[in-house]
């Protein structure tokens, strides 16, 4: 593998490449592939004190409001503190590409849930089977309580059915759109009836509620239940098709190619084992061809994340990483709808490009930034963070400029360019870097994370 394939792979594969331990990468790809598959067989679930939550009896909280009321204002308060605990993990991770793949299954199967508990639970479980097999995986997804809770699962009873888990099922997780009826939608929700969950978040299912009759499903007839439902589904091509195609729009380009589209669905189609798909992807030559490195506009996480993985940063404020993501348009645990973030352009306009460009120096260099060509750039951050006080930076960080002068201690100056952009630089930068020659390292790394070249990955 040539550097450039290395720093390509490491960018869709993780977060950027660790220069600490480039040295170390061997430079065959099914070695690379290899390790980065079996740095990942383990699994390390995100963790939270839910200590709050001991003693706590469910007939309390129906008997007294107001209890009920503290609870979920903790509950909320919880739920925002998980998402600056997810955010670390995806910077330093134990299992690089598990953790790249539960974001990309945090998109994919989309759920939003207010109870900390069970949005926990259903994080892990994203992250438990991001590279296992995606027939349990559905199925373990559509008994999750957040998820039972956020597609109205619970409300679906025998003859009174709820259609919005069986229409998502089809429409955004399994199908796509086009390829099932609105009677599949109706016979469906039928088999997921009865479906619900205890207090801890634990799936029961509820007899009485369950519709147990006939139903025709996808042109299959017989006493279905939801697990039933989940098999017929993937007994589709298209199934494998909808989450190939998916997946090449976000490890490999935006932009779908057909064919190599087609060799992933035969992969995947064969016994939908997640694992086996990605290694072909990241095995194949066309994931490498020059089309595809620098292909991908970064997302903010993906953004912030890099950034980090660059230049070592703490957060003294933990509020201070969800206020970024804000800023940016992505905060964790909080999709705009179950269809997600819709990604690759939407990510940029007027306003994000602005803080993209400006919040590399925000977090590791008091705010300055010295690129002539946006003239009164600086004056416009200011006015956008430093209204309550001219003194104060908007974020309170503190980089380990050390650990990143020693990681890049083999790379000149001048070529810092190389590792850190993926994808070509324009020639107006390319002049532009020319005239930083004297720049420190540090400074120039600064520039650079400030480029519009930057945000593509």
């Amino acid at each position: 593998m040539t550097q450039k394939e290395l720093q390509h792979l490491y960018w869709r594969a993780g977060f950027g490449m660790d220069q600490k331990k480039a040295n170390t990468y061997a430079k065959n790809r099914k070695s690379v592939v290899d390790a980065l598959i079996t740095d990942s067989n383990t699994i390390t679930p995100l963790d939270i004190d839910l200590s709050y939550l001991d003693g706590i009896d469910p007939i309390d909280l129906r008997n007294h409001p107001s209890l009920a009321r503290e609870i979920a204002q903790k509950g909320r308060k919880k739920v925002r503190e998980l998402n600056p605990i997810w955010v670390q993990r995806l910077i330093d991770p134990k299992e690089l590409l598990r953790e790249r793949m539960t974001l990309f299954w945090a998109n994919h199967f989309v759920c939003r849930d207010q109870n900390p508990k069970h949005a926990l639970h259903y994080n892990n479980t994203l992250r438990s089977f991001a590279l296992g097999d995606f027939r349990a995986f559905v199925k373990a997804i559509s008994k999750e309580a957040a998820m039972l809770k956020y597609l109205n699962g619970k409300q679906n009873r025998k003859r009174k059915p709820n259609e919005n888990f069986a229409r998502e099922l089809m429409e955004l997780f399994t199908l796509g759109e086009g390829h099932y009826t609105e009677k599949d939608i109706k016979e469906s929700a039928r088999a997921f009836t009865g479906y619900n969950h205890n207090f801890s978040g634990e799936f029961v299912f509820r007899e009485r509620q369950h519709d147990d009759g006939s139903k025709i499903f996808l042109g299959s007839i017989g006493r279905y239940d939801g697990d039933d439902i989940i098999d017929i589904i993937l007994e589709k091509k298209q199934c494998a098709r909808f989450i190939s195609e998916k997946v090449y729009r976000y490890f490999v380009n935006p932009i779908p190619n057909k064919t190599h589209i087609s060799a992933m669905t035969d992969v995947f189609y064969k016994d939908y084992n997640i694992e086996d798909l990605m290694r072909f992807v990241f095995m194949s030559d066309w994931f490498y061809a020059e089309e595809n490195i620098g292909s991908k506009i970064k997302a903010p996480v993906e953004f912030l994340v890099g950034i980090a993985n660059t230049v070592p940063v703490k957060f003294e404020r933990k509020k201070d990483i969800l206020v970024i993501q804000r800023l940016l348009g992505q905060i964790l645990l909080d999709p705009p709808n179950v269809a997600g973030w819709k990604g690759d352009k939407a990510w940029i306009d007027a306003n994000t490009i602005m803080s993209r460009l400006k919040i590399p120096s925000l977090l590791l260099n008091n705010a300055l930034i010295s690129l002539k060509e946006y003239g009164d750039f600086n004056d416009k951050f200011k006015n956008q963070y430093f209204k309550r006080s001219k003194d104060k930076l908007p974020f309170k960080t503190l980089p380990n400029w050390d650990a990143f002068l020693e990681n890049f201690k083999s790379i000149e100056t001048e070529n810092l360019s190389e590792i850190i952009i993926q994808g070509n630089i324009n020639r107006g930068t390319a002049d532009y870097l020319k005239t930083l020659s004297k720049a420190s390292k540090r400074d120039y790394c600064v520039q650079l994370m400030s480029l519009p070249e930057y945000q593509m990955c």
